[in-house]
């Protein structure tokens, strides 16, 4: 190799490692190179709209990472110590093929996670141990087979955008009445689920009405109840045809 050989992978080399954000969307990827994890500098990394099927492990190791969209591929699980990215804020799997049963076991231990984007997958619970994320401001659940939500959820007090929108829900553990859901910047979204009637009327009427209902004694004892019943979960609804139609446009 000559002296300009080797000059331009020195530059090249020294040029990547500054990279700060990379764009990958709608290029029909259906592997992501472990390589990337040499991108020491990445702060945002935006996969969406590929075919990707499987994470790299090394992905986690991007010290600097604030900002992970994955969304629009065909995850049906994530690598081992996924949750292990020391700063990130932002992380988006929306829409793939994602269950409670597929994350890794770090995967609640991302305390600088802000926002948390996992509508359009396959959950029927959300694990507990999201109460372990106290910096999150948004959830979304949207569109998943969700039938129960837990208590945890209430212990997120920053949070100010909660979708659980389209799922198999009947009704919501009385903590989440403590969040701050009501204000003009908050965003409650509760529609496409299986209420029971008093919560399904409060829905009509507002959020703030939602969220005084759960706080009251009546709610609390019917809450009750309804759990000690464990009443069969509703059927699912949603089509999963229109998700496997967008994964392979």
């Amino acid at each position: 190799m000559n002296l300009y050989g080797t000059y331009k992978i020195i530059y090249l080399s020294v040029s990547l490692e500054n990279v700060t954000r990379l764009t990958l969307s709608h290029n029909k990827l259906s592997t992501v190179p472990a390589g990337l994890a040499n991108l020491i500098n990445l702060e945002i990394l935006n996969l969406a709209n590929n075919h990707i099927e499987e994470l790299p492990v090394s992905l986690s190791s991007l010290p600097k990472l604030r900002i992970l969209n994955v969304s629009l591929n065909r995850l049906y699980t994530l690598p081992r110590g996924f949750g292990a990215f020391p700063v990130l804020e932002i992380l988006d799997l929306t829409y793939n093929n994602l269950k409670e049963e597929t994350l890794p076991g770090n995967f609640f231990m991302m305390e600088s996670l802000r926002a948390l984007y996992l509508g359009d997958n396959d959950f029927e619970y959300l694990p507990p141990e999201i109460g372990n994320l106290k910096n999150l401001q948004i959830v979304s659940m949207r569109e998943n087979d969700l039938i129960e939500v837990p208590r945890e959820l209430g212990q997120l007090a920053r949070l100010r955008e909660l979708h659980l929108q389209g799922n198999r829900l009947v009704v919501l553990p009385p903590e989440i009445g403590s969040l701050d859901l009501a204000s003009n910047k908050a965003v409650l979204r509760l529609e496409g689920n299986f209420w029971v009637p008093h919560i399904e009327d409060q829905i009509k009427l507002g959020p703030s009405h939602v969220l005084d209902y759960l706080r009251s004694e009546t709610y609390r004892v019917l809450y009750s109840r309804h759990m000690s019943a464990k009443p069969p979960p509703p059927p699912q609804t949603l089509d999963k045809s229109k998700k496997a139609s967008r994964a392979r446009s």
